[in-house]
């Protein structure tokens, strides 16, 4: 069980992330994260603990963005090692940030498969990192470099 929050506003969204998650801090205590796109740059900050104590002023200020998502996590696959705290990012091929709430049931074999297929190399034992890698990868294989909303539609039908 975890939280999972996503805002999309006219101004920052840290605030509003960091009050949701706080909301949310009774389905996972065991990290906390949140990830902010400012102007095309990727602000993000995870770790494990309690929002009130990963999150502290400094941090906050540079979670700028008015677009983001949070996630705070009750491990139920994985370790508990802060490496395995969401949201997880890859930079390849769009730039991409992912919370996720459940489990793979075939974890292993997509693992399997993302790094003879697409080579791509599983950082934790953290199923959300290989769900991330899926979208990823069917994202890559889109024609165009800027993506339209079939295309994105489209990789997430593949990645389900």
């Amino acid at each position: 069980m975890c939280g999972v929050a996503g805002i999309v506003a006219y101004s920052s969204v840290n605030q509003s992330l960091y009050d949701a998650l706080t909301v949310l801090q009774h389905r996972g205590q065991d990290a906390a994260g949140i990830c902010t796109v400012d102007g095309g740059n990727f602000r993000l900050r995870k770790a494990n603990g309690l929002v009130r104590d990963v999150f502290e002023v400094k941090h906050m200020q540079r979670l700028q963005g008015n677009v983001g998502i949070g996630h705070v996590r009750y491990p139920t696959a994985g370790t508990s090692t802060s490496a395995e705290a969401q949201p997880f990012y890859v930079n390849s091929p769009f730039g991409i940030s992912l919370a996720h709430n459940g489990n793979l049931t075939n974890s292993k074999q997509l693992q399997e498969h993302l790094f003879k297929v697409a080579r791509r190399h599983i950082n934790t034992n953290s199923d959300s990192e290989i769900l991330l890698n899926v979208l990823s990868h069917e994202l890559s294989i889109t024609p165009e470099m800027i993506l339209q909303p079939a295309e994105i539609f489209a990789a997430v039908a593949r990645t389900i």
